[in-house]
């Protein structure tokens, strides 16, 4: 049989050439949008990669972008990892420190930034890495002073040749970096490879996974910059889907007219993208979608609540995926299988909560304390581990981490059960689980019912120290405007679904709750400001 390298570069040839009649849609930051093919960001990318072999970026050097979903972002996407350099997607939301670390730490040699986001560039002007030799500006501003040259993006690319020999790489050299978010430390950074991006690529098309089509028109609102948008930028152009880049106005209103005006057929993002969706549709009984799109929530557990506030009310079906940086990011999706295909729509809907199994490529593993299999009941608590072809086996620049295990599995730090069907539902993390008396609490599942109570905008539990049980739970509470609960309100909804026990010893109503650069619930400052809190004897 013949062998051809994985390569990035490959899935752009094959969309150029076999899906010419595919739209690309952006949008930047201003609201203005553009439309163009795959064959002619081809074009776009391969005058990109000669710019930056004009440049002296050699293979192996890093390219970071600070960047929204747009056109020139996925030009870089293409240009980057295809001449052999290394992609460098770096979150313009984490905190300036961070963000100074994730630069130096990559040694990038050249950084591409949308013009919206110059003044947090010129923030960290004194801590731009020493390797840096370049800043290429995406879209239309003043270009800065700094001490490296500065140049548009447009310019950059002018008069290039508008063909590459997109070269023959070692399809496990690397072709493209992230970093975690760094919330319990400094970021840590995964290298993905050119084979383990296109295999993942690859699987997340599959029909029990996204489902991706020719026919079908993609809008990733998940973010580019995060764990490359889910694998979507690689895997629309591969089936030759259409792309709908949103850019940075994730706005309920906004996402709904693109949906509208672009035909979207499937999108992908975080709970709290989608639960902003629903509330603002629920605003105005004239809001409605002409053709529902198929969703795909992943991040953190999305409430069974607004699942079923998307199916009833909107014909929307979502589908619930797990994933994690360090697994380029899918891990397992809740589809059914030949176990389950008997029940109705109403018990699916139940177990929709769960992260469910993984996809062919990517195998699991629970063990508890002891490093035993937990039992596949549903109810015993262990830690997911993870091992696979798109799966990390070290961090960059951090040799020997103990979250690689000796016989080649990663710890996740998820805390899951397992289900008879081989489903797994996240818990909690390792470090959030609240241990009260010896045995462990859920804290997620308690944050998860709150939610479903009328008054509650945003729930978050925490451990508080206890004289006698060591720790027990803390619910702090954002109510929705316009709205008085009160404590025994809020823990009546615990009453019958979770153990007594289990039950929070204690509610607070706070204005707001701190979030990560990723919009998830930033647990570590939290209980940095609840440090001193106590339950009394």
């Amino acid at each position: 049989m013949q062998e051809h390298p994985l390569l990035v570069s490959s899935i752009l040839t094959h969309a150029a050439k076999h899906h010419r009649g595919s739209k690309l849609v952006s949008v930047d930051a201003a609201g203005a949008v553009t439309r163009s093919t795959y064959p002619a960001m081809a074009v776009r990318a391969a005058q990109l990669a000669h710019a930056l072999a004009r440049l002296g970026v050699r293979r192996g050097e890093r390219v970071a972008t600070l960047g929204w979903n747009t056109a020139p972002h996925m030009e870089v996407y293409y240009a980057a990892s295809g001449m052999g350099a290394v992609l460098h997607t770096v979150n313009p939301r984490l905190f300036p420190d961070q963000i100074a670390y994730i630069l130096n730490d990559a040694a990038d040699v050249a950084l591409f930034v949308d013009a919206s986001l110059l003044p947090g560039l010129m923030a960290l002007a004194e801590r731009l890495p020493e390797t840096l030799r370049v800043v290429v500006v995406m879209g239309e501003a003043p270009l800065p002073a700094l001490r490296v040259p500065v140049v548009g993006y447009e310019t950059l690319i002018a008069g290039e040749d508008t063909e590459y020999p997109w070269p023959l790489l070692d399809e496990r050299a690397a072709s493209a970096l992230c970093y975690t978010s760094g919330t319990t430390g400094e970021p840590k950074g995964v290298l993905y490879s050119h084979r383990s991006t296109v295999l993942h690529a690859m699987a997340a098309v599959q029909p029990d996974v996204f489902a991706l089509r020719a026919l079908d028109v993609v809008m990733p609102v998940v973010p580019m910059f995060h764990v490359n948008a889910w694998g979507l930028p690689y895997a629309a152009p591969m089936t030759g889907a259409s792309l709908v880049l949103p850019g940075p106005r994730l706005d309920p209103a906004s996402l709904h007219a693109l949906v509208e005006a672009e035909g979207v057929t499937f999108s992908a993002g975080v709970p709290t993208i989608w639960t902003g969706l629903l509330g603002w549709l629920r605003a105005d009984p004239a809001r409605r979608f002409t053709a529902p799109p198929r969703l795909v929530v992943g991040g953190t557990a999305l409430p069974v609540a607004i699942t079923a506030g998307f199916q009833k009310e909107y014909g929307v079906p979502i589908l619930h995926a797990w994933g994690m940086t360090e697994i380029s990011p899918l891990g397992s999706v809740n589809t059914r299988k030949a176990e389950n295909a008997h029940w109705s729509d109403e018990e699916f809907l139940a177990y929709s909560r769960k992260q469910g199994r993984p996809q062919f490529g990517v195998d699991l593993r629970v063990l508890d304390a002891a490093g035993a299999p937990i039992a596949e009941d549903d109810l015993a608590f262990g830690e997911l581990q993870v091992q696979g072809h798109w799966v990390a086996s070290g961090y960059f620049n951090r040799p020997g981490d103990e979250a690689f295990t000796a016989d080649g599995w990663m710890k996740t730090g998820d805390v899951v059960t397992v289900d008879a069907l081989g489903s797994i539902e996240i818990v909690d993390r390792a470090k959030d689980v609240i241990k009260s008396g010896g045995e462990w609490i859920s804290s997620i599942t308690l944050e998860n019912l709150a939610l479903a109570h009328p008054d509650v905008q945003l729930a978050a539990v925490i451990p508080a120290h206890h004289p006698k049980w060591d720790e027990r739970p803390l619910l702090l509470v954002v109510r929705k405007p316009g709205t008085t609960p009160d404590a025994a309100s809020i823990l009546s909804i615990y009453e019958g679904k979770v153990a007594k026990w289990w039950v929070p010893d204690g509610v607070e109503f706070v204005d707001s709750l701190p979030l990560t650069a990723t919009g998830k619930l930033w647990k570590a400052e939290m209980k940095k400001q609840w440090k001193d809190f106590s339950f009394g004897s």
